[in-house]
């Protein structure tokens, strides 16, 4: 996969096609570009790409972390899997030690509603943003943030 990528899916099975490629990408690069903001509306499929991406690496179980911030799991990689939505403000990242987590070069982190609190991510990151065409039809683009 060659980023910037786009294209507008129109099935579940679209959608984990390109998710099994971007995670094959993120593999091939290893800590290079491991930081990944997931952004679109509810509904739009952040946590499904996520869960995609996570079966490349031999994940299942994958949940939303809308509750507890962050989920960690473990498989041929480390993921830590981000919610910032329910977030009120930047300081509670801080509590729970995002840092650490961002200076962990050997995993890959995914941040759903990344774009809520852009200032606390490196500029260097990819960022997937998806937009609800229709009920069955997403556009999704995968872009270098730099």
């Amino acid at each position: 996969m060659e980023l910037p990528f786009r294209k507008i899916v129109k099935t579940e099975k679209e959608t984990e096609s390109i998710a099994l490629q971007f995670a094959e990408m993120l593999k091939l690069t290893g800590d290079k570009l491991n930081i990944v903001s997931l952004n679109g509306n509810l509904g739009s499929g952040k946590t499904t790409i996520v869960k995609y991406i996570a079966s490349y690496f031999k994940i299942t179980n994958v949940t939303s972390p809308s509750f507890s911030i962050v989920n960690e799991y473990s498989g041929t990689k480390k993921i830590y899997h981000f919610d910032f939505y329910r977030l009120k403000k930047i300081e509670e990242l801080y509590d729970i030690g995002f840092e650490d987590y961002l200076n962990d070069t050997e995993s890959i982190i995914l941040i759903e509603w990344g774009n809520l609190f852009e200032e606390i991510l490196p500029e260097e990151r990819i960022e997937i943003n998806i937009e609800i065409i229709n009920e069955t039809e997403r556009k999704i683009e995968i872009k270098n943030k730099r």
